[in-house]
């Protein structure tokens, strides 16, 4: 039936598109630009269909817009992954990737906090808050040398030895936790707090070291590789840039609605801000201006969609991204060209469920990057453009 409705709804477009159909020349010309294989195939197909539908007495010409169609909206159809690794059942609350894609922290649904070993396939630590029951992780995080976890709930944040697995502190947190995320050889953590604040948090010995005022709660928050520099998102529809020695805000970055995700290249240089109903920029942090605007279509934002997941590579020259409906996508930060996307699958395909891309990561592997899904799994994706240039 599923079958029937699509090829319902193309030879629909078809028949609309058969009133402005091109003379028979130029319309060849067009199917001449696809290559003959695929389009011998689309063709065959389309035919067959036709015929247990009892269309095919329908004009051939009519029958190669069908093809068309079917060839143009291919054109949008994205990679699958290269392989995938269930890590949680039911879903995912909250995830992390280590910068080289070799480990990953999992807050699960029903199971709480674990880390994995992506290239063994192997869960190696449970990681819980408390002995009594498993923790909602509502935020997670390694440090830059992959030594380190951090992962968070919403009162409380643990400071893991991803060698040993063992928790090396354990704190209660100084308001609830909305983000957070691991500074430079572990030793800070920023917080994004729900009372309007983002603050800096000695993770060793306790203790607020700054504080960072918004109007409204921080949903997002980002640190420089070396601690420079800190990024904020609020709901008060700005993000700002913070210098971390001084505290002294460096640059406000105005949306039109909740900022919900920010991120820094590893340099401090660029910085990514997403908003739910607004655009998504990428900004030079030197004199705060905008350079670009990552594309998303009218529909997709009134309707929510947005980028929920980012990371930079290391060299600050790409930046890979994840969104609510299943996409990740690869970027050149330089003029945000879009490189290589893919699409991951749904846990059961015939239901009407979608899965967000909540964490990403880049490998250190070339043209080879990682995504982890809150249907449960984490996914490796392949950039199979031989002659492409290598993140």
């Amino acid at each position: 039936m599923r079958l029937i409705a699509m090829m319902t709804s193309r030879v629909n477009l078809a028949l609309r598109l058969s009133k402005q159909i091109p003379p028979q020349s130029r319309f060849d010309n067009v199917l001449a630009s696809f290559s003959p294989s695929k389009l011998a195939a689309s063709i065959s197909n389309t035919t067959s269909l036709f015929k247990k539908m009892g269309l095919l007495s329908t004009h051939r010409t009519l029958i190669k817009v069908v093809a068309l169609t079917t060839l143009l909206s291919a054109c949008e159809l994205s990679s699958p992954p290269l392989n995938s690794l269930e890590v949680a059942s039911k879903g995912i609350h909250a995830a992390a990737l280590s910068d080289d894609g070799q480990h990953a922290l999992i807050g699960s649904i029903y199971h709480g906090g674990s880390l994995w070993n992506i290239a063994d396939s192997e869960r190696l630590y449970n990681w819980n808050h408390t002995n009594e029951e498993p923790s909602s992780l509502v935020a997670a995080d390694f440090s830059n040398d992959g030594r380190w976890a951090l992962s968070a709930d919403n009162h409380t944040l643990v400071l893991w030895d991803v060698t040993s697995g063992k928790a090396e502190r354990y704190w209660v947190a100084p308001g609830e936790i909305l983000d957070a995320k691991l500074g430079p050889n572990a030793d800070t953590a920023l917080l994004g707090l729900d009372n309007n604040t983002a603050v800096i948090f000695d993770i060793r010995k306790g203790g607020i070291k700054s504080t960072f005022i918004h109007q409204s709660r921080v949903r997002s928050v980002d640190y420089s590789r070396d601690g420079r520099y800190a990024l904020t998102g609020s709901e008060d529809y700005t993000a700002s840039l913070w210098d971390t020695h001084s505290s002294e805000k460096l640059f406000t970055f105005k949306h039109n609605d909740d900022v919900q995700l920010v991120k820094l290249s590893p340099d401090g240089s660029l910085a990514l801000t997403v908003s739910k109903y607004d655009k998504a920029l990428l900004w030079e942090t030197k004199e705060g201006k905008v350079l670009n605007e990552i594309p998303l279509s009218a529909q997709h934002l009134r309707s929510g969609t947005r980028y929920i997941s980012a990371q930079f590579s290391n060299d600050s020259k790409y930046l890979l991204t994840g969104r609510p409906d299943r996409l990740a996508e690869l970027w050149k930060t330089d003029d945000l060209s879009r490189l290589a996307r893919w699409k991951v699958p749904k846990r059961q395909a015939w239901k009407p469920t979608s899965s967000a891309v909540i964490a990403v990561s880049f490998s250190t592997e070339a043209n080879t990057f990682f995504a982890v899904t809150s249907n449960g799994f984490v996914h490796k994706l392949r950039r199979d453009d031989a002659t492409a240039e290598t993140p």
